[in-house]
């Protein structure tokens, strides 16, 4: 009896997979599944290529979605069905703008048929495009173009001197000469050289005195323009900088024996959350070093984020914690915003505290 049983449930089998092989499916032939647009201009706009198919199946053949790898790659296709025995396709555009150099794009292409999904490949290599002097000084400042409307001299010393230039150009048809206002003491600025010539470039060669400024943390401050004498004060550039402690003179045993800053955490991730609301976090701030540990300043890159430490003195193997506040008023989207603490800590003088997460509208 077992052994008839077995026969049939075999039978049953058979019969259910030859039902299965039998039953009419749709299917894709691509005529290629790679495309390599060789060499292409930046300027030239957008590379296009139609990836034709065809329907070998036995039913209509349904293009379910088609996802590109990458923002740069567009693609198009056949909405219909496709009929059995008809073609359809795939267009993809490529927009090489500012995206000079070799390029691999992928583009994966869901349908109904049993092998799903399907990668098709783009490749090439744009050549960028002839700056012009509008391209490399793109800040338009009125009578003068910047390469950048800010100079950040970064971190600097609180004993330290330094000059750098930020480069412009004159892209009119008279000679320019520039006035500047707002200046604070610990900062100079001249145009070298005094008159910009029609089509012609120049620098500003700017001066960041610390010694001059009697305080650490980031620094920023804006100097206003004003062309050929007229008074009228209507551009700025905005110059900027981190000053820190110079522990260059401490000897070995006195960096050893210092201030050492440490934080639970670097990060305060808010997840999400609505445009409104407000996201807060405690940071704790610990000192593991053998003397005082002094928090000179904090700085926030956004007014949307605040906070300040409890204490700004920490005594060794003490700690202190600081309250940030992230106000999500007009801010919507992926947030990233910068919190910088500046220390008497030899090692870590400036540390980076961030506050992320996304707000929804």
């Amino acid at each position: 009896m077992k052994r008839i049983f077995g026969t049939i449930t075999l039978i049953i089998l058979i019969i259910s997979l030859n039902t299965a092989i039998a039953q009419p499916l749709a299917d894709i032939q691509f005529e290629k599944m790679d495309h390599n647009f060789g060499k292409i201009k930046e300027e030239a706009g957008l590379a296009n290529i139609n990836f034709k198919f065809t329907n070998t199946g036995k039913i209509p053949l349904i293009i379910h979605a088609v996802e590109a790898s990458c923002g740069c790659t567009t693609p198009e296709w056949s909405k219909e069905p496709i009929l059995p025995g008809k073609t359809g396709f795939i267009k993809v555009s490529y927009n090489p703008e500012q995206r000079p150099g070799v390029f691999t794009k992928s583009i994966t292409v869901n349908a109904n048929v049993p092998k799903s999904p399907y990668v098709l490949t783009i490749t090439g290599e744009v050549i960028p495009k002839k700056m012009s002097d509008l391209d490399i000084y793109p800040v338009d400042l009125g009578n003068i173009r910047l390469t950048s409307g800010e100079f950040s001299f970064v971190k600097i010393k609180d004993n330290e001197i330094k000059t750098d230039t930020l480069r412009l150009y004159n892209p009119g048809t008279l000679p320019v000469t520039i006035q500047y206002k707002i200046i604070p003491p610990y900062i100079s600025i001249k145009t070298i050289p005094a008159v910009i010539q029609p089509k012609s470039k120049g620098v500003f060669l700017i001066t960041f005195d610390a010694s001059k400024k009697p305080s650490y943390g980031y620094v920023t401050n804006r100097i206003y323009l004003a062309y050929n004498g007229q008074g009228k004060y209507d551009y700025s550039i905005k110059v900027s900088a981190i000053i820190e402690e110079d522990f260059s003179k401490l000897t070995s045993s006195e960096l050893a024996d210092g201030p050492k800053i440490e934080y639970n955490s670097r990060t305060f991730d808010f997840g999400e959350i609505p445009e409104g609301k407000k996201a807060d976090y405690t940071f704790k701030i610990m000192n593991k070093g053998k003397k005082a540990l002094i928090i000179r300043n904090v700085t926030a890159s956004c007014d949307c984020t605040a906070g300040q430490p409890v204490s700004n003195t920490i005594q060794p193997g003490g700690e202190t914690e600081m309250k940030i506040s992230f106000d999500s008023r007009g801010k919507v989207g992926m947030q990233n915003k910068i919190i910088t603490v500046i220390s008497n800590d030899p090692a870590h003088a400036t540390t980076i505290l961030r506050v992320t997460g996304t707000v929804k509208r």
